[in-house]
């Protein structure tokens, strides 16, 4: 919900300001260094790991501080540190941001076996790590975590030309409306080669699916049976020259492929657009 909400935020922002430059009053960008701890710069995902663990340390002291545990509190404790001052080193533009005297005052308290003064301090470097997700998080995913379609090229079936994604998308969106108006002024040979073509085009489209996805669920999910069952409805519809079953099946076939897939990936990449340095 929290998340929801920043991106709503950021919407609002854009939209209001009308431009990234005043966008950027609005959001707050994180510092360049950052993306180097990310794909594509970092197959390894530093920074990622890197809270994922902070997030399991503090966790684990927390839990051992309760049980009154110090060699596994003192375990957990020092990883805790390693990592949480890892942070300067990786973005050194955050370094001012860190709580050294809170996290000094967590490892006294931790060597004297103090769980109640373990928690406080723990409490209070948590301030410090929620001060930073509320004004960072959210465009740090938009950033670094949205897929990038701009350097992905789509080979067209039979001629074998090469397309930028946009350039398909675009292509889809006038076939979709060709069938629609050719529907439209009875020109129903017309609109059955449109389809055809859209058929073909959304074929390539599915087969770079694979540059992001691992499995076939996600290409399944669009433009699979639900939306090919609403494209042969098409198909027939324009054959018979029935209107109502033409209308009803373009609208399945955009909802099962085109608008599924726009809310999933397209938001996300039209604010990740805008707020690219």
């Amino acid at each position: 919900m929290y998340r929801l909400c920043c991106l709503l935020l950021v919407f609002m922002g854009i939209s209001l300001s009308g431009g990234v430059g005043a966008a950027e009053k609005w959001v707050a960008l994180p510092p360049a260094s950052l993306a180097q701890w990310y794909k594509p710069q970092n197959e390894r995902q530093v920074w990622l790991h890197a809270m994922f663990s902070l997030r399991r340390e503090i966790q684990a002291v927390t839990e051992y501080a309760a049980l009154g545990d110090q060699p596994l509190m003192e375990k957990w404790a020092g990883q805790f540190a390693k990592h949480y001052l890892s942070i300067a080193e990786m973005v050194p533009e955050w370094k001012d941001e860190l709580d050294y005297e809170w996290l000094e005052q967590l490892q006294l308290a931790v060597r004297q076996g103090n769980s109640e003064r373990v928690l406080h301090a723990v409490k209070k470097i948590g301030q410090g790590c929620n001060s930073c997700h509320r004004e960072y998080r959210a465009t740090v995913a938009l950033l670094y975590r949205t897929p990038d379609f701009s350097n992905i090229n789509v080979k067209q079936s039979g001629s074998g030309e090469v397309q930028t994604y946009k350039e398909l998308m675009r292509e889809l969106s006038a076939l979709v409306n060709r069938i629609k108006i050719a529907s439209d002024d009875g020109r129903n040979s017309q609109a059955l080669d449109s389809l055809d073509q859209l058929n073909s085009r959304l074929h390539d489209l599915g087969e770079v699916c694979a540059n992001c996805h691992k499995d076939d669920a996600p290409k399944e999910r669009f433009l699979g049976s639900l939306t090919q069952s609403a494209l042969a409805d098409l198909k027939r519809g324009l054959e018979q020259e029935d209107q109502k079953l033409v209308g009803r099946s373009m609208g399945s076939a955009a909802v099962y492929a085109c608008a599924r897939c726009h809310a999933v990936h397209r938001s996300l990449y039209d604010v990740r657009e805008q707020l690219k340095p």
